[in-house]
């Protein structure tokens, strides 16, 4: 397993795939490299994919005490040094996505785009309330009821509707692969991200590329928590996927990933920004044009 020892001396793991331009992929959350595994073989063609585990996620080393969300920073720079990376397109979902926000305002230099999909760079009350619940959820050390209690902010209404054997199956595998070390370590992920604040000033100093993903039917991060990012952020696109919640990269998938390649392409150094995967139409929305 490919891993690198971060300065604490804890292990990160890591997974490459694929050729071209640099794309670190850093995960909600929930999730681990595992939850890219159906997404890989459509980015791979298009970029070199680096998949992170962050400490406390997959199969990266938990960790034995409380920590600032500010930690990861230090960890993605210590991946990228040791694989020789000077420059990457860095894209987080949520979670992940605050620390790519936070990786850019630290490193700007190694930064050749920013993608954040249903992002948050400050936590308002409503988003407190939900991470206090689902540190609650996270207690009980129940798969089954942690999926019941925690997941319904996930989705949308839409996707609720439409795909209740995928969620029926999504059950399943919480209740399969969820142990009391995994809800540990998402305490402690949960409540690293409190005192999360990037102020207005900083959002204006970011010069590089930004794409923003934000979903419709998003309760976690809603189109006006986005927008004022957007706003603030010099160089933005805000591209909206309709019918989707805070789970639109499993609930959209085609918009996702064609959103993605064709900004890497559009502001990077190789392969052709007219292909897209799978070649099927995309039905995502901009929001306020671009500001370039």
């Amino acid at each position: 397993m490919p891993t690198v020892q971060v300065s604490d001396g804890l292990e990160l793991y890591y997974e490459l795939q694929g050729q071209g331009d640099p794309l670190v992929v850093l995960g909600g959350i929930m999730m681990s490299t595992a939850s890219w595994a159906m997404y890989v073989p459509h980015l791979a063609p298009h970029a070199r994919v680096i998949l992170v585990d962050l400490r406390d996620q997959g199969r990266s080393t938990r960790v034995d005490r409380d920590y600032s969300i500010e930690v990861h920073v230090d960890d993605v720079c210590t991946l990228l040094d040791n694989l020789g990376l000077s420059k990457v397109h860095l894209f987080g979902v949520s979670y992940g996505g605050s620390v790519a926000l936070l990786f850019a305002l630290r490193y700007p230099e190694r930064v050749q785009t920013l993608i954040l999909a249903n992002t948050f760079h400050w936590i308002p009350n409503h988003l407190r309330a939900i991470g206090r619940a689902w540190e609650v959820a996270a207690e009980l050390n129940n798969p089954a009821r942690f999926f019941e209690l925690a997941i319904p902010y996930i989705y949308s209404s839409t996707f609720y509707r439409t795909h209740q054997e995928f969620l029926k199956q999504r059950q399943k595998m919480f209740t399969s692969m969820l142990t009391p070390e995994w809800f540990a370590g998402f305490r402690r992920l949960c409540r690293s991200a409190l005192d999360l604040a990037v102020s207005p000033e900083q959002l204006q100093k970011l010069a590089m590329p930004i794409l923003l993903i934000g979903a419709e039917e998003d309760h976690v991060t809603p189109l006006p928590f986005m927008m004022e990012m957007y706003h603030l952020l010099p160089k933005a696109e805000f591209l909206v996927i309709p019918r989707a919640g805070h789970g639109a990269v499993v609930e959209r998938p085609q918009e996702f990933l064609t959103a993605i390649v064709g900004f890497i392409h559009r502001h990077g150094t190789t392969s052709d920004p007219t292909v897209s995967p799978g070649g099927k139409e995309v039905r995502a929305e901009r929001a306020q044009g671009t500001k370039e």
